[in-house]
């Protein structure tokens, strides 16, 4: 069998425990929708927006904040020769999906809709698994498979019969690979739940796939979870070694029968020097794949960051002028969606290859049967290293009348933060216990406004005192929709910096090191292959 390595271990760890937005949908409202499909919800409802606001999170250290649209609905009409600011929104018909028993654990997630799709084609696989260690459960009954992913649902429990989540430290420890143990599938992202779940894993495929896939797990280290040590006064991570271990095969050979391979060579490369390549799309009952090569040249690779690749986005909309219709992919612009799933692959990049993109869209937004369907390229956001710095001094707040004034001004390829007030709140333990105070001491805020031309997702601020010492910063703010110029207006901004008190002095140099550019300069449009016939509709 192939051995385990280092880099298996932490891109499991940079897919699980990556911050990540949560899903529009909460479960109270899908519990409130037991036995709706999602995608009848937005057929009636198709100008109600699943989400207004954006939602920012920023990592602690190197403040990497996130805005993902999960503006809803429907499809959005367009008119090439009019070139409307934002296009108006209007419904399309889809046939509603077959209303069959779906399993609990699958019952309120976005996986529901996948199971209606897959289950009734035969592409779900129970490999019934159901293994009890010293009363720590694992049970694997439901696997959605087709030729481009596998999702494998991982119902686990302790003693007491609670679930575990985020529990597994030995992730990298499942393989899928062929019966002579080489790999042939890679650890994929479902952008509409919560990175840290580890419930459902995402595999996708590669290109070769043989008829018999077999899924191996070696588990034994379980991390069930933190709890408050009342004698050291400290927060203690609780490990129980298990055996877990197990091995199933899965027939791929209906899977792969049902679905439309196309390989491409469409290439382009942008003004800066960045060069997209399109391999191929892939048609599934479960949604269209497109799959891409990134790379750089060695100009724009000397301006970016060394972890560019984890933060790199392309931005695009797709046409279908059969139907009038598009749909808008990861950009800030109104009614931007996520793909559904998401691959970005840096195992070549370690050999001066590129970087893989795959974009997998939802039927509910992207029809499988939809012809002709334009790719339209819009931009691309990048981490460059933009240092740029502002001095800022406590003592120059001024308040007159209930009205504040700018203390601090900051500018940056087109972003602008105006800094008006501050305050100092308590570094809480994030993992108190109910009516444990567990202060780790207190934090600078900055509060403002600004507004941005630019991602978020990979800027990286630093505050600095007077004696170099330098401190982490989070961004935190909820952005209104775009205005206008494509900037977002955030009025109630704020700049935590960790562990800056008033014991620190009022004088410090705020920084912001790297900036998630987003690059509009760019001019490519691809016809995607189309078909004859889809093989799961005959």
């Amino acid at each position: 069998m192939k051995p385990i390595s280092k880099d298996e271990d932490r891109l499991w760890e940079e897919h699980l425990y990556r911050e990540e937005p949560d899903a529009d949908f909460t479960l109270k409202i899908m519990q409130k929708l037991d036995g709706v499909s999602m995608e009848s919800v937005e057929d009636q409802y198709p100008f109600v927006k699943k989400s207004m606001r954006s939602h920012w999170m920023r990592r602690t250290g190197i403040a990497a904040a996130a805005v993902v649209i999960l503006a809803g609905g429907a499809w959005l009409a367009f008119d090439r020769t009019a070139e409307p600011p934002y296009p108006s929104v209007s419904a399309v018909d889809r046939p509603p999906l077959q209303n069959i028993p779906v399993p609990e654990e699958l019952k309120y997630s976005y996986f529901a809709d996948d199971y209606k799709r897959l289950k009734p084609l035969g592409l779900v696989f129970n490999p019934d698994i159901n293994i009890n260690d010293q009363g720590y459960t694992l049970k694997i009954e439901d696997v959605l498979v087709d030729r481009s992913h596998m999702v494998m649902t991982m119902q686990q429990t302790t003693p007491d019969g609670l679930g575990l989540s985020r529990s597994l430290s030995a992730m990298g420890r499942i393989h899928v690979t062929d019966e002579e143990g080489r790999q042939i599938a890679t650890l994929a992202r479902d952008t509409r739940t919560k990175g840290s779940v580890t419930e459902r894993l995402l595999f996708q495929f590669h290109d070769e796939i043989p008829d018999q896939v077999v899924v191996r797990g070696e588990l034994r280290n379980l991390n069930v979870g933190r709890y408050y040590d009342y004698e050291k006064k400290s927060y203690e991570d609780r490990d129980v070694t298990v055996d877990w271990s197990f091995q199933f095969n899965i027939d791929m050979t209906k899977a792969k029968s049902l679905a439309v391979e196309n390989s491409m060579d469409n290439t382009y490369t942008t003004p800066e020097g960045l060069k997209l390549d399109m391999t191929q799309l892939v048609r599934t009952p479960n949604g269209t794949r497109l799959d891409l090569n990134v790379s750089l040249d060695d100009e724009l690779r000397a301006k970016v960051n060394e972890d560019w690749a984890n933060y790199m986005s392309i931005i695009y909309h797709l046409e279908i002028p059969e139907t009038n219709e598009y749909r808008i992919f990861n950009g800030i612009r109104p009614d931007s969606r996520q793909a559904k799933f998401r691959l970005q692959d840096l195992s070549d990049l370690r050999n001066g290859g590129p970087l893989k993109l795959s974009e997998t869209w939802d039927p509910a937004f992207v029809t499988v049967d939809a012809k002709n369907i334009r790719f339209v390229l819009d931009g691309y956001t990048l981490p460059v290293k933009e240092e740029k710095s502002v001095e800022v001094d406590l003592e120059k707040r001024r308040k007159d009348d209930n009205k504040f004034y700018t203390f601090v001004a900051f500018e940056q390829l087109g972003d602008k933060i105006l800094i008006y007030d501050f305050d100092y709140e308590p570094v809480m333990e994030s993992y108190d216990p109910p009516k444990i105070d567990v202060k780790k001491g207190y934090s600078l805020v900055l509060k403002g406004s600004g507004t941005f031309r630019n991602a978020f997702m990979g800027d990286r601020w630093v505050a600095v005192d007077s004696d170099g010492k330098e401190y982490p910063v989070e961004v935190n703010g909820y952005p209104d929709q775009p205005n206008n110029n494509g900037e977002y207006v955030e009025d109630d901004l704020q700049l935590k910096i960790r562990g800056f008190n008033e014991e620190k002095g009022t004088k410090f140099t705020l920084k912001r090191t790297v900036v998630n550019r987003e690059y509009r300069d760019v001019n490519w449009e691809v016809d995607l292959p189309s078909y004859n016939s889809l093989p799961w509709l005959k």
